[in-house]
């Protein structure tokens, strides 16, 4: 069964009780080929005191890929990185994959038997290219400069879930209408989108979760950096813990040894947080003082009733029914405490939701702008390209003008040279037919001379 085919609930549907069983069917006839290089891995994920969902990852062996140059055969879109610390969280892991966050389909993040101070993360890709380049990059690579550890990224063949417990009655969802992301209410689509499962099942998209700066789920306030636990400073019991919101002091409730009634005996500190539940007590008032509680069905922050805790009709061990003019006036001034909350809360929300559609529309008109000024600067390279087409065309022409105007110019140097020589040539055709002009004249005047002197001797 692979990471994308949970249910919203974390637990598996009847269509993916088959495919379990027709994959463990097969893995029985390939776990002798296969059992040298893949080893088996589990895990788990929820709030332990709701419901939590087990199951067993096949991961291929660290090993194989380091041995060999070549990539493990038969490797899916699926990767597991193991051992991350606790003090990364949801957004800073978000922040530490970079631009692959963009190829990523969904991440689930789970908790390994064993590693109480790490956690691992299931990443399931939109295609193995990127599967491949995600390994490539990140394995071996260092969470952080001042940190040893390492990412250790493995190929995973194949997630399996075996069950889940429910420690708690979980709130009723609708299985037909698919779930949506707390923080932006839109839904949750792979197609558009990367999910983010954080380690208490309650999904979101990486990109809302990757604002969220706190190391706590932004639903059910779980944190996955589990704090020690904590002990009774006089009989170091560690059951039904009360701490003292003035100084800090950690003592066992009254069905313990009463040293948290004790202190505040002695000390008058009369307000005392419960550790298991986080609500306030006040030992003033006898009656728990918290609004907010954290809900056992769904881990959600849910509203406490005001009234006191023992007003029935056998109550006889607070003074709540001996002066009706004092419980009014402290019941006015817990609504009005109760308003001034709720009024502050709301505007606190108020902002956050104005803070986050500011940045909406801020990410709209950056990307208005940055459309606008991409189609200012393809129109302008569009222009400058036909400007440009039109000058080498231009200069062409005046070149083959040149060319052109180079050759008549040559042109009229031989013809000028010709027109001499024809020229030449003429005047001295002329002068020689002058010269013969001139010669038969004389010879004509010689032929005649003769018989004109014979005449005109004979007339004498």
């Amino acid at each position: 069964m692979s990471v994308t085919s949970t249910s919203a609930s974390g637990v598996p549907s009847p269509e993916e009780i088959v495919d379990l069983s027709s994959a463990m069917y097969l893995a029985d006839h390939c776990e002798s080929s296969v059992s040298n290089i893949t080893y088996s891995l589990a895990f788990s994920s929820g709030n332990p005191r709701i419901e939590e969902t087990r199951g067993v990852m096949h991961l291929y062996r660290e090993d194989i890929s380091a041995s060999t140059s070549q990539l493990p055969i038969g490797r899916k879109p699926l990767v597991c990185v193991l051992g991350v610390p606790n003090h990364m969280t949801d957004a800073d892991f978000c922040k530490f994959c970079g631009s692959f966050i963009q190829h990523m389909s969904e991440m689930r993040i789970v908790r390994n038997d064993g590693m109480e101070d790490r956690y691992s993360v299931l990443i399931r890709f939109d295609s193995q290219n990127s599967t491949d380049n995600f390994y490539k990059h990140f394995s071996g690579k260092r969470f952080s400069s001042l940190e040893v550890e390492v990412c250790r990224v493995l190929f995973t063949i194949d997630v399996q879930y075996t069950g889940s417990i429910e420690h708690a009655q979980a709130s009723p969802a609708s299985s037909t209408e698919q779930p949506t992301c707390p923080v932006c209410l839109e839904r949750l689509d792979q197609d558009t989108s990367g999910i983010l499962t954080t380690i208490c099942n309650h999904s979101f998209h990486c990109s809302c979760i990757s604002k969220w700066t706190d190391s706590s789920c932004p639903v059910c306030r779980y944190c996955q950096q589990q704090p020690e636990k904590s002990v009774c400073i006089l009989c170091q019991t560690s059951e039904n813990l009360w701490i003292c919101v003035i100084c800090g002091f950690v003592g066992c409730g009254r069905y313990k040894e009463g040293h948290a009634i004790k202190h505040w005996k002695e000390t008058q500190h009369c307000y005392s947080l419960e550790v298991e539940t986080q609500r306030v007590w006040d030992y003033a008032g006898d009656n728990y003082v918290h609004r907010l509680i954290q809900s056992k069905t769904d881990g959600k922050l849910v509203e406490l009733n005001s009234h006191c805790a023992h007003a029935d009709d056998s109550c006889g061990s607070c003074d709540c029914s001996i002066d009706s003019a004092f419980t009014e006036a402290v019941l006015n001034s817990k609504v009005e405490a109760i308003v001034n909350e709720y009024n502050d809360l709301l505007a606190t929300q108020l902002e956050n939701q104005r803070i986050y559609f500011e940045s909406l529309l801020q990410e709209v008109r950056e990307e208005t702008e940055r459309e606008l000024s991409e189609a200012v600067e393809k129109a302008v390279c569009l222009k400058l390209q036909k400007l440009q087409a039109k000058l080498d065309k231009c200069v062409k022409e005046k070149k083959f003008v040149d060319d052109i105007n180079e050759n008549l110019l040559k042109n009229q140097e031989i013809w000028k040279a010709k027109l001499q020589e024809t020229e030449e040539r003429e005047r001295r055709l002329l002068m020689l037919k002058d010269n013969k002009i001139r010669d038969l004249e004389e010879q004509v005047i010689v032929l005649w001379l003769p018989p004109f002197c014979c005449a005109f001797s004979l007339e004498i």
